[in-house]
């Protein structure tokens, strides 16, 4: 009999194994990684066009080349477009990004191959229609305004301007005066050049016969591989910078620098400092900064991956009269993993929750396709996340405060507020 007066014994696992998956490359070049698990018959079928603001011709020519996609070919009209998908019940949706353009559909496996002739469609017969266009272009401006009422929006915004300088695809965000400039024909003329060059990654429940439609259909799509364009950094020429807006209640700040990417063979360890010094609810800057002193309701840190570059970031949003006391104590955390050893109950705190939260993500073959379309974007090893993981365990103390005194000086950190 089940004994219910004692609990089961603890169980401490760092093992990390992702569902393996097939890979392929179709006739017309096009690689193909299909993850196939799952109970429920669900499909999520996601695109990734090589493609995105920073292949592009005219500022905002790749964001509306990629999020028109939807709206309108020379036999669907956008709402006949929609109204097929809604039908099947499955969702679509764009996103374009700096370095890519990706096309996502989840929905039912009996119900995919109904709608695989109209995703083609779209594809290779988007056609842009003025009148859509004008209508996007119209909500896009009216978002925009609502975004400039907002410091976070703001700070956001100047950071990438400051980092990676106003020219640079990185740096800039599209305001309304490059609206002026994008039309149809330029839309079309990106789309004809730059996002024929795709690969997909399948997951779900796909039956072998659902696996052969999909590879049927996406063999028909044109397919040319784009030319990757390099981009210098540019030399900053000041390291802080305050928006003033005299309405706001609240100032919004970023701290951060660039950084090492994720092949790098410190990432490992400084993915962990990360960790420890404001990547979850028990980390230095969120002890320190909202439940010691109470300056804020959150601050986190993070690391940000682009295809070519990366950048660590530290964001808050505080009183206008705290801004400095935040900036200074953010500083003063940074110094202090610098100059003092992480303890190691500490350490095994933040590890133990990173590695914790790394394993509980991948509950669906969707987390799964996930993680294997990062191996895929990023070049990396197939065991790379385990990798990760055992590169944590070897972690201490004294190794992670040399990490600091690499990656943390406060010297060189960017600063930036709103508000």
């Amino acid at each position: 009999m089940l004994d219910r007066t004692s609990p089961p014994p603890f169980q401490h696992s760092t093992s990390f194994d992702l569902l393996t998956p097939e890979t392929h490359t179709l006739g017309n070049g096009v690689d193909v990684i299909l993850v196939r698990g799952g109970d429920q018959e669900a499909v999520k079928i996601e695109l990734i066009f090589h493609s995105g603001r920073i292949n592009e011709t005219a500022k905002g020519i790749a964001y509306f080349a990629g999020t028109q996609l939807t709206k309108g070919t020379a036999r669907h009209t956008s709402y006949q477009i929609n109204s097929t998908f809604d039908f099947y019940g499955i969702h679509i949706e764009v996103a374009a990004g700096f370095d890519y353009t990706f096309i996502t559909l989840y929905g039912m496996t009996r119900h995919i191959p109904a709608v695989l002739d109209l995703l083609i469609d779209i594809l290779t017969n988007a056609s842009y229609p003025q009148h859509e266009l004008q209508q996007s272009i119209a909500i896009y401006q009216q978002n925009l305004k609502v975004n400039l009422e907002r410091t976070s929006y703001l700070a956001s915004r100047s950071f990438r301007q400051l980092v990676f300088g106003v020219n640079h695809p990185y740096g800039y965000d599209l305001e309304e005066t490059h609206l002026k400039g994008i039309t149809s024909d330029a839309l079309l003329a990106f789309r004809k050049e730059y996002l024929r060059d795709f690969a997909a990654v399948i997951s779900g429940r796909v039956t072998d016969e659902l696996a052969a439609s999909l590879f049927r259909a996406l063999g028909q799509i044109p397919y040319h591989r784009n030319q990757v364009k390099g981009f210098q950094l540019h030399t900053p020429a000041k390291l802080q910078e305050h928006v003033e807006k005299e309405d706001a209640v609240q100032t919004s700040i970023r701290i951060g620098k660039m950084t090492i990417g994720r092949s790098h063979e410190d990432y490992a360890g400084f993915l962990l400092l990360n960790h420890l010094l404001g990547g979850f609810f028990g980390s230095r800057l969120m002890k320190n900064i909202r439940e010691e002193k109470g300056l804020t309701y959150g601050i986190h840190s993070s690391i940000q991956t682009f295809r070519q570059a990366t950048y660590f970031v530290i964001g808050a949003d505080v009183n206008r009269e705290n801004r400095q006391l935040t900036i200074d104590e953010v500083k003063r955390e940074m110094q202090r993993l610098c100059d003092t050893p992480v303890g190691q109950e500490e350490l095994e705190i933040a590890r133990n929750h990173f590695i914790g939260s790394l394993q509980t993500e991948m509950n669906t073959p969707f987390a799964h396709a996930d993680k294997h379309k990062v191996l895929y974007l990023y070049n990396l090893q197939a065991d790379y996340f385990q990798q990760l993981i055992d590169r944590m365990l070897e972690a201490n103390p004294r190794g992670l405060q040399e990490l600091a005194n690499n990656y943390f000086s406060v010297e060189d950190l960017f600063v930036v507020s709103a508000g």
